[in-house]
């Protein structure tokens, strides 16, 4: 019997679960086959790439990134029809995804949708659809169990795969700091512009005055800007020989770690915000997008927050600066307030443990590795 999974992951942070859900399963399964759409991480895991992440963000952004998307489905289109994988396991990213589940129904492959679209944000006609294409969900966040499960279609909360990973960080906090060339005797303030080109375009300029001005008044502090394992360094090399000038340390693919050495954080709003909270980090969160795609978005997406710690407590635990709001001085007037008022940052941290209850007895890359088993009829 020829094992075949494909694991699709459209962006950095869904290339993450791809790639601890093709662990878990390689772990299980040595001579398992594990094809896919991916990165470096994934790759390291031992999934054959098919096509590297093209991700976008947003109207202006997608535009710009349209023929290589194109290219890209066309891989995985043909890669369905020649390798026939038992399942199909799709991360996130669902403009992309979802036409993919059309054309896997159409070769009768088993589809697995791994981490939801944000339907409870918006599109929520969006659960007839994914009814049609897809045979079972397995979601993230709690609450959107019961969305998946009132339209008929098979969904368990997993856990999140980023909770898989703090495990062994937790108390680690110096000799972290050490092995990232940190002073282990100086505070740390990590800064997380995220990991779409239009993020860091926007975010590090910003993430460099919030350095400058933020030294004037704590100078005992030290800085690192941790970056995801496939952004294009070269890219960016002007604005980072300016954040080298201030002293930011600057890593790649240590985000996690970072995070974890962290008494205080400045992070674009994502995965990287619910990695702090589990980590008991506090933080402010920023974010800046191309202003035709804002407005746009406003119009469309219905929350009250944005950030995963907020959505999920159900309330303003940690600040969110948005567009015009994101500027140095309110960003640093926050990490002011976090760092002078204790009771401010201990209710801020707090809040945090409502939100560990709900992932710690979960592991959510182990259970979707028995859910791929169990679709594709390999578990006894």
């Amino acid at each position: 019997m020829s094992e075949t999974i494909m694991i699709v992951a459209g962006e950095t942070s869904g290339e993450l679960y791809g790639a601890l859900l093709a662990a878990a399963l390689k772990k299980r399964m040595p001579r398992i086959r594990i094809i896919g759409v991916g990165g470096e991480r994934m790759q390291q895991a031992g999934v054959e790439i098919i096509s590297w992440i093209a991700g976008a963000f947003g109207l202006a952004e997608a535009i710009s990134s349209v023929w290589t998307i194109k290219k890209t489905f066309n891989k995985a289109v043909m890669a369905l029809k020649i390798y026939k994988p038992d399942v199909l396991v799709l991360i996130d990213y669902p403009d992309f995804n979802l036409k993919l589940a059309l054309q896997a129904r159409k070769n009768h492959v088993k589809v697995l949708y791994y981490v939801s679209p944000q339907v409870w944000a918006w599109r929520k006609k969006r659960t007839a659809k994914i009814a049609g294409l897809v045979d079972k969900m397995a979601v993230v966040l709690p609450f959107e169990e019961e969305i998946y499960k009132t339209v008929g279609i098979p969904c368990e909360f997993v856990g999140h795969p980023v909770h898989d990973e703090i495990k062994d960080l937790l108390s680690k906090k110096d000799v972290l700091k050490s092995e990232l060339g940190l002073d282990k005797g100086r505070p740390l303030l990590s800064l997380l512009p995220g990991s779409r080109p239009h993020e860091l375009q926007r975010l590090l300029p910003l993430m460099l005055a919030v350095v400058r001005e933020f030294k004037k008044e704590y100078a005992q502090y030290q800085f690192c800007i941790p970056f995801a394992p496939n952004t294009d360094m070269e890219k960016y090399r002007p604005i980072l020989r300016l954040l080298r000038e201030e002293g930011v340390a600057i890593n790649k693919g240590e985000s996690l770690r970072t995070l974890a050495a962290s008494e205080v954080a400045v992070i674009a709003s994502g995965t990287a915000t619910l990695q702090a909270a589990l980590l008991g980090v506090p933080l402010v969160v920023v974010y800046r997008l191309f202003p035709l795609t804002y407005w746009i978005g406003k119009l469309i997406v219905k929350v009250k927050h944005v950030s995963l710690i907020n959505i999920l407590s159900g309330g303003a635990v940690v600040k969110e600066l948005l567009q015009s709001e994101a500027t140095t001085q309110n960003i640093v007037a926050e990490l002011g307030k976090i760092l002078s008022i204790e009771s401010y940052k201990k209710t801020m941290t707090d809040s945090y443990a409502k939100i560990r209850d709900m992932y710690s007895a979960k592991n959510a890359s182990e259970r979707v590795a028995d859910i791929v088993e169990e679709m594709a009829g390999w578990k006894k």
